[in-house]
């Protein structure tokens, strides 16, 4: 059995294999094609991503300071063209490659990049036509942003002072081709912004390669374009050639001549129009004139100024019907205020407190003789009620029975005698008579049919 001493460490294994790579001439610059997959940017600047075949896929690692000469953006299930090193990471153990430079498989990059920007300043609106500002018909003042050495700003002058010699011309120069062009040219409209001196801004360069032209389809000029207040012409290239600066311009010119001739109207024509506006104005007032003095002439020869009097009589005649009217109208009013003021007051003095209370107070006693004669007689009635309860109640009472003769027996206990068999011998009792009471004691009982007189 090996001694424990002569087993490798998991880390040793792997910086091994990683030396055997970095020091393998095959892995390093190696060209590599396949399609982007798990793509993530790291908020660093690093991508990450793997890129795979139909039968393997590998880790990929591109750097920020590698990945900012991208002139497109990687997307997942794009094809791509890949140069870089095969290395292993050591605390994955796993290889992967550290891409050093990347373009697509199949168009080129600076197409990719073009179409993306185009669809991405599309979609936030900088190119709806709605948008647009309008180019003034008559401007007297042109700037012009390109190289002040190019062909373009001389075809761009000649051509301004051939059309239109009126107008004044504002150069700003800046670069428009390089790694710095871009910067430059949206100093320059940003400036043209600031001065407020022109009417009308041209901002282009003659023709070229795509990479010549390539500042004209960055983003922060297509922005800079579209923040502009003053309207802007791009003149980029030849005919043919479209950057992403025509799309957000205002106008777009096939050339740099094309946008001077946009820029400006030709002197000739403005003459020709300012006199064929004049014929028509001058034929206009004389029309106007000649309408004028027929009107004039039929109110001069009209009824009223030949007999001014005549409607004076009757403007006379209209005001005394007027005022009669209004006297009419006046006196119908003030007779229906009048009557309203006479209704109001006597429903007023109708219902003043003083006389309500008048009134409540007759109606008060008026009530109370009503109740006082009515309990008199309910007095008298229920007097008259109780004399003949009273004669009946003395007619059948057991006294007046008793003044003939009668008298009435009780029990010991107060109990009314009713029978014989209520009482046995030496039973004490009482009878009541008329004038008093009698008390005694029972001698002896006897029942009705035994000893009867």
């Amino acid at each position: 059995m090996m001694n424990p001493q002569q087993y490798l460490t998991v880390k040793a294994l792997t910086k091994y294999i990683k030396r055997k790579f970095d020091a393998d001439p095959y892995l390093t610059d190696v060209y590599v094609k396949g399609e982007i997959s798990n793509y993530k940017r790291h908020t660093s600047g690093h991508m990450y991503f793997t890129l795979k075949d139909e039968n393997a896929r590998m880790l990929s690692i591109m750097f920020s300071s590698a990945n900012r000469k991208l002139k497109f953006n990687p997307e997942n299930g794009m094809q791509v063209l890949i140069k870089g090193d095969i290395t292993v990471y050591e605390a994955g153990g796993q290889y992967q490659i550290y891409v050093k430079e990347m373009q697509p498989d199949g168009i080129g990059e600076l197409y990719l990049a073009f179409e993306q920007l185009k669809e991405k300043l599309e979609k936030e609106g900088l190119f709806r036509l709605e948008i647009k500002k309008k180019l003034p018909a008559f401007p007297q003042t042109i700037g012009v942003i390109t190289s002040p050495t190019g062909a373009a700003v001389r075809d761009i002058i000649t051509t301004i002072k051939r059309r239109y010699p009126i107008a004044k011309i504002l150069i700003y120069p800046a670069l428009v081709q390089g790694d710095h062009a871009a910067a430059s040219i949206v100093k320059a409209i940003q400036m043209v912004n600031k001065q407020q001196k022109v009417d009308t801004v041209i901002v282009g360069r003659g023709g070229g390669s795509i990479e010549e032209l390539w500042p004209f389809n960055e983003e922060i000029v297509a922005r800079a374009i579209h923040e502009s207040i003053i309207p802007v012409i791009s003149a980029v290239g030849h005919e043919t050639d479209f950057t992403i600066a025509d799309f957000a311009a205002d106008m777009r010119a096939p050339t740099p001549t094309a946008a001077a001739e946009l820029a400006v109207p030709h002197l000739d024509e403005v003459l020709e129009r300012l006199l064929t506006k004049k014929t028509r104005l001058i034929r206009a007032v004389a029309d106007q004139l000649k309408h004028d003095r027929k009107r004039l002439e039929t109110v001069t020869n009209s009824y009223v100024f030949r007999n001014p009097s005549a409607l004076y009589r009757q403007k006379m005649e209209q005001v005394d019907r007027l005022t009669e009217k209004l006297v009419k109208e006046q006196t119908y009013k003030i007779k229906h205020l009048q009557d309203t003021h006479q209704f109001l007051a006597n429903r007023l003095e109708r219902n003043h407190p003083e006389k309500l209370l008048k009134l409540a107070v007759e109606k008060k006693d008026h009530l109370t003789e009503q109740l006082t004669k009515q309990m008199e007689m309910l007095l008298k009635r229920k007097q008259q009620l109780f004399g003949q309860s009273v004669s009946i109640l003395d007619a059948l009472s057991p006294l007046k029975i008793m003044e003939r003769g009668y008298s009435i027996a009780y029990t010991a206990d107060h109990e009314l005698v009713k029978s014989s068999q209520q009482l046995k011998k030496d039973d004490e009792m009482n009878i009541r008579l008329v004038d008093g009471r009698i008390f005694c004691k029972v001698m002896s009982v006897e029942e009705s049919g035994k000893n009867e007189r």
